[in-house]
């Protein structure tokens, strides 16, 4: 599994209908190539979403080593956030520092239009777009329906998917066997989008001896704001 995950390009794009859990999945996505002795920088695009966001983590994942670029108000429940200039500079000097690696939390269609302004740099570096599926959430319980936000997210981002991350959970409940049951949708999903699966996501402590290939164990790093 962290073969799978080592050979993505230096641009990561995380992105998800609500709820997917792909907040998690990008932080601790930035734990592990930190803890592989990558220069990571992690840019919070969620810019929808008050209550689960990177920039929550920021304290942590600036302790091992990681680049925080917090839009203004990232971490309020401010839900329109200026940009910060300084995310120009994570397009640059790829070339001389190979082991760098950037990843964009992407939240909404607000936030797939906002990456869609640095189109063009992305594609200029080269870029792994991966999208999150929960087939227990609302709007996207069949496969059909998140193939359309998919979709949407390339059009909104001008950019292309190149893979699917499964992060099918029902929060502190999930067991085992709700990852193995979504095998199927996400099979389905992979089908229909004509897209790779990169990797099977679970939280570390559900994990009960899963025997599932391209099995990424986490840790939640989501906590709500009140």
């Amino acid at each position: 599994m962290q073969d799978n995950l080592s050979k993505l390009n230096n641009i990561i794009i995380v992105t998800g209908h609500f709820g997917a859990g792909k907040t998690n999945f990008a932080v601790n996505l930035a734990k592990f190539y930190a803890s592989n002795k990558r220069k990571v920088t992690l840019v919070d695009l969620d810019i929808v979403n008050p209550y689960f966001r990177a920039a929550d983590n920021r304290d942590e994942l600036e302790a091992l080593g990681v680049r925080c670029i917090i839009p203004e108000f990232a971490n309020t429940n401010v839900d329109i956030p200026t940009l910060p200039p300084d995310i120009y500079s994570v397009f640059a000097d790829y070339e001389t520092e190979s082991s760098r690696v950037t990843i964009f939390d992407v939240g909404g269609d607000n936030g797939a239009a906002a990456l869609g302004m640095y189109a063009d740099r992305i594609k200029n570096v080269g870029y792994d777009l991966l999208y999150c599926a929960n087939c227990y959430r609302p709007l996207t319980e069949a496969p059909e329906d998140a193939l359309e936000i998919l979709r949407e997210v390339e059009y909104s981002s001008r950019l292309i998917a190149s893979g699917i991350v499964n992060t099918s959970n029902l929060g502190g409940e999930t067991t085992p066997d709700d990852l193995r049951n979504s095998l199927p949708y996400i099979e389905r999903l992979c089908e229909l989008s004509g897209l790779p699966l990169v990797c099977n996501v679970i939280e570390r402590k559900a994990n009960d001896g899963l025997d599932i290939d391209r099995l990424f164990c986490i840790d939640n790093a989501t906590k709500k704001l009140y």
